[in-house]
């Protein structure tokens, strides 16, 4: 399990991720946690060999290829695939492997760990980013109405 000071730590120092398995489709959690982390200064590149381009970035087939330097590998991908991901990810010098919600193989974490890398399991970097930085408003989350009667448009 991953503390509150270590996530706050990883998503400040933190400035290139490479996404894992990020989707172009708008409705996709994928996208939707990548679009959120670009808005707030995160380079995002993508890794899906199913593209050419995604959020305006050049999309990578892999890990392997990317020519620079992440500091994040953020997997959108079956627990069951982490492993190779976290094997790539050491080789490439990435500081932090973050498996998002629903995914956590203990052996690729354990991998990570053992190379110096930080490792985060099923947790959400969007999520975790909103509630440590103040953006939970970021999608109507915070309507700044804190009220427990029902509204008009809901009463029936």
């Amino acid at each position: 399990m991953t503390d509150i000071e270590t996530l706050r730590r990883i998503l400040a120092t933190t400035r290139v991720i490479a996404v894992v398995g990020l989707s172009a489709e708008w409705h996709r959690p994928s996208y939707f946690a990548a679009k959120y982390m670009q808005e707030h200064g995160y380079r995002i590149v993508p890794v899906n060999p199913k593209y050419r381009e995604i959020l305006g970035g050049r999309c990578w087939p892999s890990l392997r290829e990317i020519p620079f330097a992440i500091d994040m590998v953020d997997v959108f991908r079956r627990s069951e695939d982490v492993l190779p991901i976290a094997r790539d990810a050491v080789a490439l010098g990435a500081k932090v492997l973050w498996q998002q919600l629903g995914v956590a193989n203990l052996e690729a974490d354990r991998l990570a760990r053992e190379h110096g890398l930080d490792s985060v399991m099923d947790r959400c970097v969007k999520i975790e980013h909103a509630r440590l930085f103040g953006g939970l408003n970021w999608a109507g989350v915070d309507t700044r109405v804190i009220s427990a009667k029902r509204p008009r448009w809901l009463q029936r």
